[in-house]
């Protein structure tokens, strides 16, 4: 780990940028992902005031020449492409980018193969790469082809002008449907974990019922916001867990369940050059059809899951029960 005494007043991500030299943007994503210690304190807030005399720490990430290449033998289906964006159906158990952790290829060395062209705001490891999905969550992504590109999408995100529905199958069905408003932070006892905490990054999430039929559920998911595993932390604080979710809580007691039954379904964006309004709809995975295949013909789940009734169903959400932090 490196180190250095600041000699200067002001936030974390500014001083950082002078010391290494390294655009803001990148320096952010170094100090949310738990790599910067203000005084031997983890410090996941960019703006956090830092005074003359604070020791700071970093650990840098590897750079992409310094992870071993991984062989890339698989495929991942291609939405839409143009000059900006590629928007891609990212499988299940498919890592997003590259980390010192990470064995296997993931989507970034796929696109390289590929010998696409993309953005470099974070980075060659996450080259092109504007949002993730976790590892086990398949579905819709877009990745950035140029830097304005990247910027425009990641405008959207922050400004909530970007779309996002997902579907998952859940252990129980919701008693209603309802809005989630509980901020989220590091959990405390498990550092892979997050949690609804006092003080959390604030996060607002949207639960409705697709199917509900004697253990079979499916739910859908809007977010608001694009706080860490969000769903599955906002599904867990209101004792609903997505199968194959062990970490949060799901308890698996029937069969062999090997990767989070989370989907990112639908994607809304504006496209970054042409001010157009996008919508990008990833089709539902096989192994969400082999469990929903135990209750209904295929014909009845595609009725269900129809991208317009799915994404219409949130037009009156803001009417709906709110739970929130209540400490």
């Amino acid at each position: 780990m490196n180190e250095f005494i600041s000699s200067r007043l002001g936030r974390l991500d500014q001083i950082l940028s002078l010391e290494l030299k390294t655009s803001r943007n990148q320096i952010s994503e170094l100090i949310k992902n738990s790599n910067v210690l203000v005084n031997d304190k983890i410090s996941n807030k960019p703006s956090f005031k830092v005074l003359v005399g604070d020791k700071i720490c970093f650990n840098l990430p590897k750079r992409a020449e310094e992870i071993v290449d991984q062989k890339v033998d698989f495929d991942v289906e291609i939405l839409y492409e143009d000059d900006d964006i590629l928007v891609v159906n990212k499988p299940a158990n498919l890592v997003v980018h590259p980390a010192p952790s990470v064995k296997e290829a993931t989507l970034v060395e796929w696109l390289k193969s590929k010998n696409y062209t993309l953005s470099t705001i974070n980075a060659d490891v996450r080259a092109g790469i504007v949002h993730r999905l976790d590892r086990g969550t398949s579905g819709v992504l877009a990745v950035a082809k140029n830097n304005a590109a990247h910027a425009a999408l990641s405008a959207q995100l922050a400004d909530k002008s970007m779309g996002r529905i997902y579907l998952a199958l859940s252990d129980l069905s919701l008693k209603e449907n309802i809005i989630v408003e509980k901020p989220i932070g590091r959990n405390e006892q498990n550092r892979l974990k997050k949690a609804v905490v006092s003080g959390g990054r604030y996060a607002k999430s949207a639960f409705a019922n697709i199917i509900d039929d004697d253990g079979v559920n499916l739910v859908c998911a809007k977010l608001f916001t694009g706080r860490t595993h969000q769903i599955r932390v906002h599904l867990a604080s209101i004792n609903r867990h997505i199968l194959g979710d062990n970490l949060y809580g799901f308890k698996n007691k029937i069969a062999k369940i090997n990767r989070v039954m989370l989907h990112a379904y639908i994607l809304n964006l504006i496209h970054p050059k042409s001010g157009k309004k996008l919508e990008f709809v990833a089709a539902l995975p096989q192994d969400f059809y082999e469990i929903l295949n135990t209750k209904f013909n295929e014909e009845t789940i595609n009725e269900k899951i129809n991208p317009k009734f799915v994404g219409a169903m949130f037009d009156d959400c803001d009417q709906w029960v709110c739970s929130k932090l209540t400490k």
